[in-house]
């Protein structure tokens, strides 16, 4: 039953990065997330700089919405956005055991690749030029 529960949330996971790397996939969304990374911002603030109309940007504000890289609250009237760290500290996360996993194969690729250059530069020295 553990077992189960463990699959089920290692897939939630899963399902959580792809989201947010699908939203961040976007130049437009990237650039709303640069933007409220400095302050939280209403939606017309944060639409305002892009040539295009307020309902695309909208859109765009909905898939990182979805993906829980923002988050939306109302203050009056105004819809009041902000970045959603524990999303992108789920990212930072994965990055960081992508980043060691790979470290530790391409450090022990580079000893095996000294070690054979090691023992070329140290192999016999009466071959002939051409022949193995």
């Amino acid at each position: 039953m553990i077992e189960v529960e463990a699959r089920k949330e290692a897939a939630s996971r899963a399902a959580r990065l792809d989201a947010v790397f699908a939203a961040l996939a976007d130049p437009t969304r990237r650039a709303i997330i640069e933007r409220l990374s400095r302050s939280e911002a209403r939606v017309t603030d944060v639409a305002e700089p892009f040539a295009m109309s307020l309902n695309a940007v909208s859109k765009h504000i909905r898939v990182l919405e979805a993906s829980g890289v923002v988050e939306r609250r109302r203050k009056g009237r105004d819809h009041i956005l902000s970045i959603n760290t524990r999303s992108l500290n789920e990212v930072d996360g994965w990055i960081e055991r992508m980043r060691r996993y790979w470290g530790a194969r391409l450090d022990a690729m580079e000893r095996v690749l000294l070690e054979l250059e090691k023992d070329h530069k140290s192999g016999p020295k009466d071959r002939k030029h051409g022949s193995r």
